[in-house]
């Protein structure tokens, strides 16, 4: 725990002490850091061949020849977006769920880029194949977070885990041995 969480001591008969309770901002600090439309801005770059160098994006002459145009590297990475969110991350979704969004999602991305080969700069079947997989394999892997509510089960660990964490210092004293604390 960081400086900044807050510490609540309830106090507990009996032997154990008193339990610290989690602020909000535990949750709302962890949520923070889960940032799946980063990813998002990933694939665009990579879709257009590009890479980054601690900096800035460079683009890498080897990958100009199959990368995709702007228009189609922001058209096809925006269909994650909706997948991508940390609304989606910290859902509760069952199998049948899960493959219903990614039938959507791969079903929208192939009319996109038969509808729009050429703007996108598609010229073979192997760039076709090749952006399915980057766009399934990364929704699948968004998505399988909110399987079953995992990250949601993440969330409980985690409070649990604090709340099992005790900072108080136990000093006897008169009313401690009353109330039967010490």
């Amino acid at each position: 725990m960081s400086d900044e969480d807050k510490i609540v001591m309830i106090p507990i008969p009996a032997s154990s002490g008193s339990v610290p309770v989690p602020s909000r901002v535990d949750r709302a600090d962890f949520v923070d850091k889960i940032k799946p439309e980063q990813v998002v801005e990933l694939i665009r770059h990579k879709l257009l061949g590009e890479d980054w160098n601690g900096s800035t994006w460079y683009k890498i002459p080897e990958l100009q020849k199959n990368s995709l145009s702007d228009r189609g590297a922001w058209e096809i990475s925006n269909l994650m977006l909706g997948s991508g969110t940390i609304n989606t991350s910290i859902s509760k979704l069952t199998s049948q769920q899960i493959a219903a969004r990614l039938r959507n999602l791969t079903g929208e991305l192939m009319r996109k880029i038969l509808s729009s080969w050429r703007e996108y700069n598609i010229t073979d079947v192997g760039q076709i194949y090749y952006i399915n997989s980057i766009i399934f394999s990364n929704a699948l892997a968004v998505l399988s977070q909110a399987g079953e509510g995992s990250i949601q089960e993440l969330f409980k660990t985690t409070v649990q885990e604090n709340r099992n964490v005790s900072t108080e210092k136990k000093e006897p004293g008169k009313l401690r041995r009353m109330l039967g604390m010490g």
